[in-house]
């Protein structure tokens, strides 16, 4: 299905689309990422270092991108987020998280949890995901962002920006290691 980006509607994600969020998520690592991890990684990273924090969602920094299909009925097909706490990455079981809230004028906004649905990936979804999210982070006073990347989104981010900083390895709980990109950007 080819959707114009402009029929796309952004909105915060609310409690109620958490089950459908993880389900979006799971399956976009699953068959996006697979081609940049193995199984292995990807199992032990779900529900870890990749997976729905809810935090943003409570704070109102997560959002949902819709479509509306054939029948008139909203489709999701792509979510993110920022955040103004420490956490760099991961799920509500993720590694290292902090919640303190994080200063505008001295620190970097992070930019969390990007996920698009497989059969709507490389039609600017999740540019337009970014862009709402560096534009709501920016109003709220950051003017720099940072992230953790998977090695699947560094070519977008970089496209978009963003410039490698840091390679860094996450103990996963099946033992395996999923490399991770800590990415800036100056707005």
């Amino acid at each position: 299905m080819d959707v114009p980006v402009h029929k796309i509607d952004i909105r915060a994600a609310t409690e109620t689309d958490v089950p459908q969020l993880r389900e979006l998520i799971e399956l976009s690592v699953r068959r996006l990422q697979a081609g940049d991890y193995t199984p292995a990684q990807i199992e032990g990273a779900l529900g870890h270092a990749l997976g729905l924090d809810t935090q943003l969602v409570a704070d109102r920094t997560y959002f949902i991108a819709e479509i509306r299909d054939a029948d008139g009925a909203m489709q999701m097909v792509a979510c993110g987020g920022w955040s103004n706490r420490k956490t760099l990455f991961g799920s509500d079981g993720g590694p290292n998280r902090q919640s303190d809230l994080l200063d505008p004028k001295t620190d970097a906004a992070k930019i969390r949890a990007i996920f698009v649905h497989p059969d709507f990936a490389r039609r600017g979804i999740g540019s337009l995901i970014l862009k709402h999210c560096e534009d709501v982070a920016a109003a709220a006073g950051f003017t720099r962002l940072e992230m953790g990347s998977t090695l699947t989104g560094v070519p977008l981010y970089k496209l978009k920006g963003y410039v490698e900083r840091e390679r860094i390895d996450i103990p996963l709980p099946n033992g395996e290691v999923l490399p991770v990109v800590k990415m800036t950007k100056e707005l």
